[in-house]
């Protein structure tokens, strides 16, 4: 268990979002935490009541009736925080909830900073580093992909992953340590080619943790999908029957979108953020639609993915040269023929290309199988949820240094390193390990992780 300096005292926030509701409530930790409020209750001895029940009755500061609410208990360490826990709920004013919060910091409780709760979870051994961050994603996930890896890691499957990796280096470590303490003797008891097979496997796991978190950062962020092509090719429609509203102007007239228009589309829990740009041409005379031009570029140079529109009847050469444009930056992109409806000849054109998914935006044909072109593109394959994925960028990053010390370490074998700086090797991949999960860190960055959490939890 960690523990930090000035941490003993009782802390008070409102635990659901402020405004009018039906109710709201408002969370007590710390050791005085039952006391504060058995100063307020005055129907019941809290103090003596068991730990995981509710009470009912009125909240008083001195002889004035502040609400009827009910109180639940949590002594600790059978608790969120591992301490004292208090949970009021009351009705959902804020001038009520004001008012308790008053009376509560009157009884000797101070106003939690942001994520303090779980920070004192953390600090209490209630949960890892890793779980504790893993609350935060939680409570701004807004797919289902997003909450379901959020709680996959809350529940310590990230965190079972580390540990299993550390625990076997650790146990290498011990005994390339204990060698040194016999090094006059020339004796080796951590057997070299047993710790190559560990090396090669904790290669093997890092990499997939790393390479996973380019699926994490599409759950939990999205994907950015820059709609371009001609003007005229259709994209506004796209944008409207992806969306299912007129979000964007149609009209026959080329050039009618001058600016980008963004909206959030959510595809099988993934969530794509559109943007239909200004119609690209080589030639403008418009200043207004040359600049349009220029940010549909600088967008499409920005996007995660981009969809190529282009009218099924325009030249090849044409459609060659916008895609010759996009893979030279380096983009991903899907090529999407538009108008199929209207134009049932040369189709034999677009053989050997490939790739290319044929609709008709203003009719709604074959838009679906669109949406799963624009999934399987980001995804390359299917999520599993339920696997471990890494959504953390600082995550990311530890497991990255650890990945570069295990590969210093197999260097170090291979080269006939000697016992103590092997062990240097180790320490240093453990110490990334353990950054992830806080079994190393310290006082200012867990003030930084914690301070993005909203007040109450």
């Amino acid at each position: 268990m960690l523990k930090l300096s000035g941490w003993d005292d009782t802390i008070v926030a409102l635990a659901t979002p402020p405004g009018i509701g039906a109710i709201g409530v408002l969370r007590l930790s710390g050791k005085e935490a039952v006391h504060i409020a058995d100063r307020l209750f005055p129907s019941k001895d809290l103090a003596a009541q068991p730990t995981h029940t509710l009470h009912v009755g009125y909240l008083k500061q001195d002889d004035r009736v502040l609400d009827e609410v009910v109180v639940s208990l949590f002594h600790g360490p059978k608790s969120y925080t591992g301490e004292n826990v208090v949970e009021i709920s009351c009705h959902g004013s804020p001038y009520i909830h004001q008012q308790v919060l008053d009376a509560c910091i009157s009884q000797g409780a101070r106003l939690a900073k942001p994520g303090e709760f779980t920070q004192r979870a953390f600090l209490n051994g209630k949960m890892d580093l890793a779980q504790a961050e893993a609350v935060a994603d939680i409570i701004s996930s807004n797919t289902e992909a997003s909450l379901r890896t959020a709680l996959n890691t809350m529940r310590g499957g990230f965190s079972a992953r580390l540990r299993e990796l550390r625990e076997q280096l650790i146990k290498f470590s011990a005994l390339i340590e204990l060698e040194l303490d016999f090094a006059t003797e020339d004796v080796e008891f951590a057997d070299r080619s047993a710790f190559y097979i560990l090396i090669g496997q904790l290669r093997e796991s890092t990499g997939q943790l790393m390479q996973s978190f380019h699926l994490g950062n599409v759950i939990k962020n999205g994907v950015s999908v820059a709609i371009i092509g001609k003007p005229n090719a259709g994209k506004s429609t796209l944008l409207n029957v992806l969306l299912n509203e007129n979000r964007a102007i149609v009209s026959d007239i080329p050039g009618t979108t001058r600016d980008t228009i963004e909206e959030v589309l959510n595809i099988e829990g993934i969530l794509f953020r559109l943007i239909d740009t200004a119609g690209i041409r080589e030639h403008s005379s418009d200043l207004i639609e040359h600049a349009g031009i220029e940010r549909s570029r600088e967008k499409m140079k920005e996007a995660d993915l981009v969809l190529f529109l282009f009218d099924a009847a325009d030249p090849l050469e044409e459609i060659l040269a916008m895609k010759n444009e996009i893979e030279n930056a380096g983009l991903k992109y899907l090529m999407v023929a538009n108008k199929v409806d209207r134009y049932n000849e040369g189709m034999k054109k677009f053989e050997g290309l490939g790739g290319i998914t044929f609709i008709s935006a203003k009719n709604n044909q074959q838009v679906n199988e669109l949406r799963d072109a624009m999934t399987a593109a980001v995804l390359d394959g299917q999520v599993n949820t339920e696997s471990t994925i890494v959504t953390n960028a600082r995550h990311y990053h530890a497991l990255k240094e650890a990945a570069i010390s295990i590969d210093e370490i197999k260097a170090g074998l291979d080269n006939g390193l000697p016992g103590d700086l092997l062990a240097l090797d180790i320490r240093r991949c453990l110490h990334y390990l353990s950054e992830i999960t806080g079994d190393i860190s310290n006082e200012d960055t867990l003030d930084y992780i914690f301070s993005k959490f909203c007040i109450g939890k």
